[in-house]
């Protein structure tokens, strides 16, 4: 993928829309940075924090937008458990989410400095270090890629999308009462890429191989969320025009071997090619349509509806509803 250096009008669009409602949404933009962000989430108390891109090599991997914009460390250094904490040295983060605990999870896929793949949560509430749980082999493998997740409180797991290197694509099942993780799935149509390229603007998007040939990335299971009352989990490769769904309790289900858990995915709807997604409380299910520069909804009739398009909507890639039930989401511009 093109990386560009220079950002405008990347975070953070305000996107306003209801079911029901005739014609595109509107979206303002609310920061601009001249940073890459990677993910978004936005707690409870309505703390902004995303991670930034690991392809921008930034010096922090996470951060908080203060209310002039202003971005800084998250966690602040200037925490006691911050400083006394070796285990909160965060190398490559992009996936994060907040529970309604107060716990941002911060998923370190550890791929800059080489390190074991590990999940962080930082309680906000209490400015102190919640958890830490790592993910060494065979739960991650040399293709690894943990990249976004889910966090389901009432069945205490959180479930992770890990596209690798597609073929050995997989979800990871982290049990929260123990830390114990399993890798499930991996092989299954559901979180495999499909034979489909990327065009943006006319242009096939490329990365060029160590031998210097270009190819056609097809990137494996990597949109993942869960509804509200925490029963489907939805996800799907992102170079793919399926969402798939699969009950949580079964995701959570230790007892239920692989050709089981296998035969209760379901096919859901159709998709666009696209990165983060996540769903309000009507089920309608908000994505980045990353080949035309837009923002679009799976309503829960499973009918695809475009909600708005721009020039500005390049790559959008991560999604989270603040407190006050607005949709911010982030542009990163990775071509």
């Amino acid at each position: 993928m093109n990386r560009l250096i220079k950002f405008s009008a990347i975070l953070l669009l305000g996107v306003t829309w209801r079911a029901g409602a005739e014609g595109n949404s509107n979206f303002e933009i609310l920061a601009s940075l001249d940073r890459g962000p990677g993910n978004v989430t936005v707690t409870q108390e309505g703390h902004v924090i995303m991670s930034l891109h690991q392809f921008y090599a930034p010096e922090f991997s996470v951060v908080e937008m203060q209310s002039n914009h202003a971005l800084t460390p998250f966690p602040s250094p200037a925490s006691s458990a911050f400083a006394s904490r070796s285990a909160l040295k965060l190398d490559s983060v992009l996936g994060i989410r907040s529970d309604k605990n107060g716990v941002v999870w911060m998923l370190d896929n550890g791929m800059r400095g080489k390190s074991t793949p590990k999940l962080v949560g930082w309680n906000v509430r209490t400015d102190q270090l919640h958890r830490v749980i790592y993910l060494p082999p065979p739960v991650t493998g040399e293709h690894a890629f943990v990249n976004d997740f889910a966090v389901d409180l009432r069945h205490q797991r959180i479930f992770i999308s890990d596209p690798a290197g597609g073929s050995d694509a997989a979800l990871i099942v982290i049990d929260l009462a123990t830390g114990a993780a399993r890798r499930v799935l991996q092989g299954h149509s559901s979180v495999l890429p499909e034979n489909v390229d990327l065009i943006i603007d006319g242009k096939p998007i490329q990365v060029r191989e160590a031998s210097g040939r270009l190819v056609r990335p097809h990137i494996g299971v990597n949109p993942i969320t869960e509804d509200l009352n925490n029963e489907w989990v939805y996800y799907g490769p992102m170079h793919g025009h399926s969402l798939y769904r699969i009950k949580a309790a079964d995701l959570a289900d230790e007892n239920l071997d692989a050709k089981t858990l296998a035969s209760r995915v379901e096919r859901y709807s159709d998709k666009p090619i696209s990165d983060g997604i996540t769903i309000d409380e009507r089920n309608n299910i908000y994505l980045g349509e990353l080949a035309e520069n837009a923002i679009g909804v799976i309503l829960a009739d499973r009918t695809y509806r475009r909600l708005a398009q721009c020039p500005r909507l390049s790559w959008v890639d991560s999604f989270s509803f603040g407190p006050e039930g607005r949709l911010y989401a982030v542009v990163n511009r990775l071509c």
